[in-house]
């Protein structure tokens, strides 16, 4: 052998060391299922931290519901919440890496013991000693029963037969045997559904007065592809917002008037939704909310309509009330202070003193400091969660396709081998599951052949008998 041939022997190995390698120490430990299942809990337990742990909120948000002193669960804060990136659970490197090893996994199952399984299932073998079906745990030996007896009744049994001279191999529910391959193939679709949501997604939150057109710009939380799922060439308009109240004041439902505009202005979707009850357009979801007061609109003695704005107050928790300055003289040297906590309620109407000088509800009027107050409308906004989700379709595609595999996967592989030898038929079967019931198929059989063996005995009596009397 000369150097040459050495050297390319060499090369040779070296390159496949990393192939062996990996089918030696690498395959088997990601086709475990072992470590399947370990990485299903793990993924399991973060996905429930990450529906108990609020998502995509604000850094003040984390501070006061995680505060350092004392923690949650004695860890929890909000500098953990944020180092750890449980504020966006799914996106972050380690949660998609937890993904990705368990689909890695999956794929290593599929193609190390299930193809495999199912090239085994799809191979046929014949018996061809006495002593084999001593293996099985079902099996019969008849005498003087002919081969040929056994396939019809096969058949109606809805197997497949093989045959070789005096040999018979039969069976049915392969496609049982394919259930679990499509059910890892529907699980990795998932998984790829998950993941492409996560990187091309976002949720984002706006709140609009009734009448305003808006543009998504609150993004909360994004993947980092999903800039063209985020809507620049269209825009929304919110031509009311309303709530219904039951009898007794409380809130029944929220209300909004939603417009889609193209870059002209024009509608192209219009839609009233609820709560469960949302608008889709391109690819993304508009949800009701939320809800706030925007604005007053309010008329003094005979001036126009002013539409003030009003802000929310601080109740340290104990409801919510939204509060304005309207001013009673030209120079702002007075006014009063109105106070409202929903849009058709009872008004307050406070002094510079701090003392309730009146009450006052939307189109009526009442005189304070001397002048004539007319309140005309209490404008609400609309809270809208925005959300795009890609994934979605894929999920489903892959929910659907893991349900029909499961109940492919509950179909029983059965198997039957029949030998004809020294006068003697031998019969045995096994199945995967469903024993009862594959037993009770397997004697039914066996009872019919002994059935068709009494009545071939009797038929060749009778023409005996006959021949006898004559």
């Amino acid at each position: 052998m000369t150097s040459k041939d050495v050297f390319l022997s060499k090369l040779s190995s070296w390159a496949t060391a990393p192939q062996r390698f990996f089918k030696r120490e690498i395959l088997p430990v990601l086709a475990d299922l072992r470590l399947a299942i370990i990485l299903l809990l793990t993924i399991a337990f973060f996905s429930i931290s990450g529906t108990v742990i609020e998502q995509g909120q604000s850094v003040p948000f984390y501070q006061s519901n995680y505060p350092e002193h004392p923690a949650l669960f004695g860890f929890l804060t909000w500098k953990v919440v944020l180092i750890a990136g449980l504020d966006h659970v799914y996106r972050t490197w380690w949660f998609l890496s937890i993904l990705i090893l368990f689909g890695s996994s999956l794929t290593a199952c599929t193609f190390t013991r299930q193809f495999p399984a199912l090239k085994s299932a799809r191979r046929w073998k014949f018996y061809e000693e006495p002593k084999q079906f001593e293996k099985l745990a079902l099996s019969a030996e008849l005498e003087t029963v002919a081969l040929t007896s056994l396939e019809p009744l096969l058949q109606q049994k809805n197997y497949r037969i093989f045959r070789e001279g005096e040999k018979v191999y039969a069976r049915k529910g392969i496609i049982g045997k394919v259930g679990p391959i499509i059910v890892h193939a529907s699980m990795l679709i998932i998984l790829a559904g998950s993941m492409w949501g996560a990187m091309t997604g976002f949720l984002g939150q706006e709140m609009v007065p009734s009448g305003e057109t808006f543009q998504v710009q609150n993004i909360m939380d994004a993947g980092p592809w999903a800039g063209p799922q985020i809507p620049k060439d269209w825009s929304m308009r919110v031509n009311r917002f309303w709530i219904d109240y039951t009898p007794s004041g409380a809130i029944d439902q929220f209300y909004s008037d939603l417009s889609v505009l193209d870059k002209t202005g024009q509608e192209v979707d219009r839609k009233t939704i609820h709560v469960n009850e949302p608008l889709r357009y391109r690819g993304v979801t508009f949800y009701q909310a939320d809800w706030a007061i925007a604005a007053v609109r309010v008329r003094l003695n005979k001036s126009p309509v002013l539409q003030l704005p009003m802000a929310q107050l601080d109740t340290q928790g104990k409801g919510r009330i939204w509060g304005a300055w309207i001013p009673t003289k030209p120079d702002l040297s007075a006014g009063v202070s109105l106070l409202a906590k929903d849009l058709q309620g009872t008004m307050l109407v406070y002094g510079t003193d701090g003392k309730l000088l009146t009450t006052v509800r939307a189109g009526t009027a009442v005189e304070v400091n001397g002048v004539m107050l007319a309140i005309d409308e209490v404008v609400g906004s609309t809270g809208l969660q925005i959300k795009a989700d890609p994934g979605i379709p894929i999920v489903y595609t892959g929910f659907g396709l893991l349900m029909l595999s499961v109940l492919m996967s509950y179909l029983s592989h059965s198997q039957i081998w029949a030998l004809e030898k020294n006068g003697k038929l031998y019969v045995g079967g096994r199945t995967n599951r469903a024993q009862v019931s594959f037993e009770r198929e397997v004697v039914e059989i066996l009872d019919k052949l002994a059935e068709s063996k009494k009545e071939e005995e009797k038929s060749e009596i009778a023409p005996t008998s006959l021949a006898n009397q004559n």
